[in-house]
């Protein structure tokens, strides 16, 4: 029974893993279509969203039969309880790219509303927050995980920074609304990318020493 145990929890982390890829790379490739002005890039992430649709669901029917077929205890039942919450996360980051790309999608009829400045600075920082928090995860890293919770001010900085720069280009020339606003909604989903990887890094720190940092968290930001 317990090399039955220890064989589903090793199938579960690979998931999870599978999943973490696939939601990063989506991110990337969302955000690659708005720079690139690729349509390509941007109907690939569209095509993939089952895939990690199909994944998260998977994950949870795993996690389940982890609980209801051998009752763990401790630091397994912590891991298990983090990676439900964590898989949905990551599908949530998945729903973001999506947007991004939609977005992109729609920007491509019309004219670039102003050189990408800060959006990049951004869109790095978040990925950067995704990776890491990933990365904490894979190897166990408390610390890691500490530092995307020191990140997420700086996200919502620049998305303040670059709404308002947008909002007085739409009210300056009211040809460039559309686009202007298919913007705010990427930023607005980049934002939401750097709080599902906050969100991530803090299951980190519980699954790792045992301790909620959720609204310690939330009274920093």
């Amino acid at each position: 029974m317990e090399r039955h145990f220890e064989h589903d929890l090793e199938q579960l982390k690979e998931r999870l893993l599978q999943m973490a890829g696939l939601a990063e790379h989506a991110v990337h490739q969302a955000v690659q279509s708005v720079f690139q002005k690729s349509e390509a890039l941007a109907n690939r992430v569209l095509e993939e969203e089952a895939g990690i649709n199909d994944l998260q669901i998977e994950i949870d029917d795993r996690v389940m039969q982890l609980v209801a077929l051998h009752a763990p205890m401790a630091v397994d039942l912590r891991f298990i309880f983090s990676a439900s919450r964590i898989n949905s996360d990551l599908e949530r980051i998945g729903d973001q790219a999506v947007n991004i790309a939609q977005s992109a999608l729609r920007i491509l009829r019309h004219p670039q509303v102003k050189p990408y400045v800060d959006l990049p600075r951004m869109s790095e920082l978040a990925e950067g927050m995704v990776r890491d928090s990933l990365n904490s995860l894979v190897r166990g890293d408390a610390e890691l995980a500490k530092s995307v919770l020191t990140r997420d001010d700086e996200v919502d900085h620049l998305r303040d920074q670059i709404f308002r720069e947008l909002l007085t280009y739409m009210m300056e020339n009211s040809a460039v609304v559309f686009p202007a606003f298919e913007l705010i909604l990427i930023t607005k989903n980049l934002e939401r990318i750097g709080d599902h990887a906050t969100n991530i890094a803090e299951d980190v720190i519980y699954m790792v020493v045992g301790r909620d940092v959720r609204h310690l968290a939330a009274d920093r930001r």
